[in-house]
């Protein structure tokens, strides 16, 4: 019987090959989206779920509040592990690392002597407490012994075939590896690495003793130190089984009041530990994740699942409205059928499969654009996502369950409809009642308005989303971004004569302007803060200020407007600073030059003010201009590394820039030999921050292009239909003097007040969602009224344009032959 309802399908499907082609191209559509969603969700909430009691592993962070500014930094106190490890109860492993940043590696003994690899990421401090957490299987050495003993080092079997290609694991073992010139360490194990979705990919595991035993580091490695916090300085534990979160992290903020008690000068600041989940990580916008690793968007994720959702709804649909608008033309079948004995179930289950055969159709066809998808949205994908079906059991479930889900939800209303028809009525050319048809054609519209809701909806997004992106990127920011590139030497350099003599050597390109040396350039993403204050005779101003290291030529360079007093100048070193405009009202004054000779207390310092410029964007639009301070740049190597290199004009189609860029990088090669040239116009720079609503904006492209195109497709059926079932009133009315204009309108007509409707109603909708999605910016572009208008005014026409197709044919056509169809 299955086989014969198959058999009944695919003749079906010839017979009606253009409302076949509709339904099966709306599915694939609606199953692709949801497929390649799949996915990437799945990847994305798979993250260390592995871990073996990953329900009790918790990374410990650090919350404050300083001068009014709240903070969040995933470091700890490098005196915190110690502590806990002795006074807190109900913690089972206490696992400290610290993340040593990128190094360069130098492998003695290695394929070339003193091979070298530059940049190396990846590299920690840990010890065997790290291992009984987080768990590897060791290939040579073990956990207990590998890391007991300063300038040890475990590698895993990837980075350590890189070190020692030639070399089996075990002969591995003894080997030397030195890091960053100086420190040295001997291989004493290997792990195979871990092949499931981590946020953990070290792979360089330098004993944690090393780090206070070692000259060159044990600065960094101060266990008695509880004032400050560190990112690279990470603290996971894992709780005892009856233990709970919340009294463990009473007992951290206990201890941290006990060895750090506040000060009197402290008074409203405050420093506290937070214990977060394991599985929060990966998502985790506040704290940040793992050094140098990607962290999802669980909202992004959840929006993601919402269009994908919409895109199956619209695909359904379509099923629905142009199954149901056909049953007319199956009365007679079904008549026939039930006359014969059919009973109304076997109906319904002849036509839930007839719409799985073309549900199966469209998850083929989405199986095998799976892959073209993910490589044409490669920039927004994760990396490590795979469509192949058959290495994942997880994917083929999810397609079976989709597959059936579809077809239920596409299928099952027409098929109660279509079973419904009672024989007698049927034969007799009365399919059904004047209510049923009612009912349908109320359902058709009903959804016909859900459609083009959807569709309007992500038209809105889309142009609002893309309107704020050129608001931020063609904003005034308060300084010159364009024809500005920005390199940085290396910092062991900075205390040397090279940084000078590359100075001057740059300063001979011709291409080149103007040249600053300081710190971060105007808007970055390097944050650096102090406490200032300021007394007025009467009361005392204590603020969290913002820092800029500049010289004399950073206001130059960046074109930054000074709005009272003077420059800096290299006599500044001992003390005057640049404030901005709104540290100056912050300080009280009404008038920027009220604020010049007035003296801060920079932290012990008396610091005069000799300038304040305009208020610029110290971030992206995201957040609100706080109170900036710009002062002569302190000689170390975090503050005084950065060239900020102005060109000049571009003649129009000219390679000024690119001969410039290219005499940069021989000058490099002449200083710094050994150093990789890395440099970066600032424009770019900017763009970078806007990169989630660039992919945004990429991604309701796309859904709004495929719910328009889905949505018109199945007004394209619809038309079709309409004018298949008036054809002989077409034909009376031009023969009664209709012109085409008049019988093009009223076929339109009806089809287009609903997509009218559906305007009314989506238009709040958008605007609500608009409204919370423009929070996140601290300034934004307007909701103008223009972006409803274009929306509705560019979905009526497609509208039109996709009914024209059909309404206008059915209009030109001979009424002789109208009149003779039946």
């Amino acid at each position: 019987m299955i086989k014969s309802y198959f058999k009944i399908a695919l003749r079906g499907f010839r017979r009606h090959k253009l409302f076949t082609l509709i339904n099966v191209v709306g599915l694939s559509i609606g199953i692709s989206a949801a497929l390649v969603i799949y996915l990437i969700v799945h990847f994305d909430f798979t993250f260390d779920k592995f871990h073996k009691d990953s329900d009790r592993i918790y990374r410990v962070t650090t919350n404050y509040s300083f001068a009014g500014e709240v903070g969040y930094n995933n470091g700890v106190t490098m005196a915190l592990p110690g502590a806990v490890k002795t006074e807190a109860t109900g913690v089972d492993i206490v696992a400290p690392f610290y993340i040593y940043g990128q190094q360069d590696v130098i492998i003695p003994d290695g394929p070339v002597t003193n091979h070298k690899l530059k940049k190396q990421e990846g590299i920690i401090f840990a010890d065997e407490q790290y291992f009984n957490l987080i768990h590897y299987n060791w290939l040579a050495g073990s956990a207990k012994t590998s890391l007991k003993q300063p300038n040890q080092v475990v590698l895993t079997s990837t980075q350590a075939k890189i070190y020692f290609p030639k070399l089996e694991y075990s002969e591995m073992i003894g080997k030397q590896v030195i890091y960053d010139d100086s420190l040295k360490t001997t291989v004493s194990g290997v792990v195979a690495p871990i092949t499931e979705n981590t946020d953990f990919l070290f792979h360089d595991f330098i004993s944690y003793i090393t780090g206070t035993s070692d000259h060159y580091i044990k600065d960094q490695f101060d266990m008695t130190q509880w004032g400050n916090t560190n990112s690279a300085s990470q603290l996971f534990i894992k709780l005892s089984d009856k233990a709970s979160s919340a009294q463990v992290e009473k007992q951290l903020n206990v201890m941290l009041k006990t060895h750090n008690p506040p000060k009197p000068e402290d008074k409203g600041n405050s420093q506290g530990f937070h214990l977060q989940a394991l599985n929060e990580i990966h998502f985790d916008q506040l704290y940040g994740g793992m050094d140098g690793v990607r962290t999802a968007n669980k909202t992004t994720l959840y929006g993601l699942l919402v269009i994908a959702a919409f895109l199956l709804v619209l695909g359904c649909i379509n099923f629905i409205n142009l199954t149901t608008a056909q049953a007319s033309q199956r009365a007679k079948e079904i008549g026939i059928r039930k006359t014969m004995g059919s009973k109304r179930s076997q109906l319904i289950t002849q036509f839930l499969s007839e719409t799985f055969l073309i549900t199966l159709f469209a998850v083929i066809i989405s199986i095998a654009l799976a892959p073209v998808i993910l490589k044409l949205f490669a920039d927004f994908v994760p990396q490590g996502i795979s469509a192949n079906v058959f290495k994942q059991p997880g994917l083929i479930v999810f397609l079976i369950v989709l597959t059936i889900g579809v077809s239920i939800l596409s299928g099952f209303y027409p098929a109660l409809v279509l079973s419904g028809y009672k024989p007698v009525s049927v034969l007799k050319n009365q399919a059904s009642n004047n209510n049923s048809k009612t009912r349908n054609a109320w359902l058709r519209k009903s959804l016909t308005v859900t459609q083009f809701v959807i569709a309007q909806f992500f038209i809105m997004a889309t142009i609002l989303v893309s309107k704020q992106i050129y608001y931020a990127l063609h904003k005034d920011l308060g300084f010159k971004k364009d024809a500005i590139v920005n390199i940085s030497t290396p910092y062991k350099s900075i205390n040397t004569n090279k940084q000078q003599v590359f100075m001057n050597k740059l300063i001979a390109i011709p291409q080149i302007e103007l040249i600053s040396v300081g710190g971060a350039a105007p808007s970055s993403n390097n944050t650096n803060s102090t406490t200032v204050t300021y007394t007025d005779g009467k009361k005392e101003i204590k603020t969290d200020l913002q820092q800029k290291f500049a010289d004399e030529n950073y206001l130059k360079v960046y074109k930054i407007k000074l709005l009272a007093g003077r420059n800096l100048m290299q006599a500044d070193t001992s003390g005057n600073i640049v404030i901005n405009n709104t540290y100056a009202k912050v300080l009280g004054f009404r008038t920027p030059d009220k604020a010049l000779g007035k003296l801060l207390d920079y932290n012990g310092k008396k610091r005069e003010i000799v300038g304040v410029t305009v208020d610029f964007y110290q971030k992206s639009l995201h957040s609100p201009i706080k109170p900036l301070a710009i002062l002569m740049p302190v000689h170390n190597k975090w503050n005084n590394r950065t060239f900020h290199i102005a060109f000049k004009p571009q003649t129009a189609g000219g390679n000024e820039w690119k001969t410039g860029i290219s005499s940069m990088q021989k000058i490099w090669k002449e200083i710094y030999p050994d150093d990789d040239f890395e440099y970066a116009f600032y424009d770019e720079s900017i763009a970078k921050f806007y990169n989630a609503e660039q992919h945004t904006s990429t991604l309701l492209t796309w859904a709004t292009g495929l719910s328009i195109l889905i949505s018109c497709l199945g007004l394209l059926g619809l038309a079709i239909y309409t004018t298949g079932q008036r054809t002989k009133e077409i034909g009376v009315r031009k023969v009664l003097g209709a012109t085409v204009t008049q019988i093009v309108t009223l076929l339109s007509t009806e089809l287009m007040w609903l997509i009218g409707l559906a305007f009314v109603l989506v238009t709040p909708l958008a605007y609500y969602a608009m409204q919370k999605w423009m929070e996140n910016f601290a300034d934004r572009t307007t909701i103008s009224w223009w972006i409803f208008a274009l929306s509705g005014a560019g979905m009526l026409l497609l509208a039109l344009v996709t009914l024209s197709f059909q309404t206008v044919k059915a209009a030109v056509a001979n009424p002789v032959s109208s009149l003779r169809s039946e």
